[in-house]
Order: C-alpha cells, then sequence, then structure tokens
C-alpha cells in the first residue's frame, strides 16, 4: 500500500468518525454552553485520529461492519481527547498548545477545562454501552476493556507514573510500564475493540494477535514522540517541544540515542507487522504501523 492510498484512508476514517461523534452532540443547551463548547473545541481541533482509524480497520479486517465499530471509535478518541485537555492543564505539563491551537484551559479557564475532560471520560463510556450495532454482552466487555483500560492499571497509571518519574530517574523496565500504560492502554483497547465490534471473543487465539501489534505500535509510537520532543520542529508539531527536557522526564533517549532509538522503533513496527501477517486485508494496517514509526509529526 502506498502512503498516498494509506493517507486517504486514514482520511475516511477520520470524516466517518467526526461525523459520528457530532451525533453525541445532538442539540444545544443554553445552561451547558460554556461546558459543552469546551468539549467540542479539543474533540473537533483536528488531530490524526490513529485510534479511532485502528478500531475501524481491526473491525473490517475480522469481516464487521463499520456501524458496529463507529460507537466504540467515538469512545477511544473521547477518552484520548479528554486526556489531552488533562496533561495540558498547569497542574500536569501545563502546556500553551495543542494540534497548533491554544490548549482547553487557555480558552475556557482550568475549571471549565477540567470538568470538559470528565465529562468526555464519562461520555465515552455512555457511547460505547449504547452501541445497539452489537449485542449487549459485546458492549459490557467492550466497556469494561475500555474502563480497564483507562484506568488505575492504565492510562491514570501511567500517567501518574510518569509524573513520579519528574523526580527520579527510571528505569528501563519501569520506562517501559510507564509507556504501556500511558500510551500503550489506549491504543490496545482501540485494536481490541474494534475486534469485539466484528464479534471476536477476548478468548479467542486471534486476540492474541490484536494485543501483540497494538503493544508494539504503542511503544514504537511512544519512541518517536520522544525523538521528536528532542528534534522536532514546534510549528509543525503544533505544540511545545523540549518538554521533556525541562520536566527531567526519564524518556527512551535517557537510554539510547535517536539513532538507536529509531532502530528500536522499526524493529517493534516490523514484529507489529508480523503478528498480523496472516489475517487477509491487514494491509492497510501494515502500512498504518509503518507510517506511525516513520512520521515526523
Amino acid at each position: 500500500m502506498t502512503e498516498e492510498t494509506l493517507q486517504l484512508a486514514l482520511e475516511r476514517d477520520a470524516k466517518m468518525t467526526e461525523h459520528a461523534l457530532l451525533r453525541y452532540y445532538p442539540a444545544e443547551d443554553a445552561d451547558l454552553k460554556s461546558l459543552l463548547n469546551a468539549e467540542r473545541y479539543s474533540l473537533f481541533a483536528g488531530g490524526k485520529r490513529i485510534r479511532p482509524a485502528l478500531t475501524l480497520e481491526f473491525c473490517r479486517m475480522f469481516g464487521g461492519r463499520d456501524e458496529a465499530a463507529l460507537p466504540f471509535a467515538c469512545a477511544v478518541e473521547m477518552i484520548h481527547t479528554y486526556s489531552l485537555i488533562h496533561d495540558d492543564l498547569p497542574c500536569m505539563d501545563n502546556d500553551d498548545l495543542r494540534r497548533g491551537k491554544p490548549t482547553n484551559h487557555k480558552v475556557f479557564g482550568e475549571a471549565v477545562a477540567l470538568l470538559a475532560g470528565d465529562s468526555l471520560l464519562t461520555g465515552a463510556f455512555e457511547a460505547a454501552a449504547t452501541n445497539t450495532a452489537v449485542t449487549a454482552e459485546i458492549a459490557a466487555v467492550a466497556v469494561a476493556y475500555l474502563a480497564s483500560s483507562a484506568g488505575r492499571y492504565g492510562m491514570v497509571g501511567g500517567q501518574i507514573m510518569d509524573m513520579e518519574g519528574e523526580c527520579r530517574r527510571l528505569s528501563p523496565e519501569e520506562l517501559l510500564k510507564l509507556h504501556s500504560l500511558k500510551t500503550g492502554a489506549l491504543i490496545g483497547a482501540a485494536c481490541v475493540l474494534g475486534a469485539l465490534a466484528a464479534g471476536v471473543p477476548l478468548q479467542d487465539p486471534s486476540m492474541e494477535k490484536v494485543v501483540a501489534y497494538a503493544e508494539k505500535i504503542g511503544l514504537a509510537f511512544q519512541i518517536v514522540d520522544d525523538i521528536l520532543d528532542r528534534t522536532g520542529d514546534e510549528q509543525t508539531l503544533g505544540k511545545r517541544t523540549g518538554v521533556d527536557s525541562e520536566h527531567e522526564k526519564t524518556t527512551f533517549l535517557s537510554f539510547y540515542d535517536v539513532e538507536e532509538a529509531q532502530y528500536y522503533a522499526d524493529r517493534l513496527t516490523a514484529e507489529a507487522i508480523d503478528a498480523i501477517r496472516g489475517f487477509p486485508d491487514s494491509e492497510t494496517l501494515a502500512a498504518l504501523a509503518k507510517w506511525l514509526a516513520e512520521r515526523k509529526k
């Protein structure tokens, strides 16, 4: 698959996801205007929509329908957006820019930004739980998996490890665990929920391949993020660079130089592609994994 073909596929998936997300904001409410505006500001601020694309593409790979995957894709993107809003708050990374625009709290204030994130998180579980294109059992399994991936043994747990890592140097093992939770868990949920939408049970052996792919690209994604924070252009990235050094965080570049880190990311990407190679219609996911490892923003 060419990069141009992949980009067209990603653009298609992003448009489908954004159209579906609009369904969760069907009417205005004057009393909740500030909250709804803050949610929409970040939710529709652009971005690559990688996680929803993973959900849709895994569903398709297993022969499922887009209608079954879209509520799960929306749920994953809502949680991702909530995490970005909270990450940018002064009590966390205190960032002023996100995707080339002022961060949520810079526009709406800290209190509204905090509540907008909370609303997106809870709205995500509502979206997944009310997915009428799958059975009630599948929806329940998806909600539980998503909650686990977003919570103390997932993204939130990774965030606390990240914060505590500002006070001391983490070991390589701790760094791997941190990113498997903070970044990898939600990417894993995106992939698993796509397979669930297609009717693949969690206990099916195929899920081991799904999880293996997700774990590898999640780690590779974070390695490239660390590289871009060191070498990337702020205008191209749409956010501040050098944040890791500023906060004295342990990153993959604490243990590798840029060339070694990129080699590590490339090796993980090859392993991710190998994990799904035996499935028909896996070309898009393979191309996506490679593109993520080579991205410049």
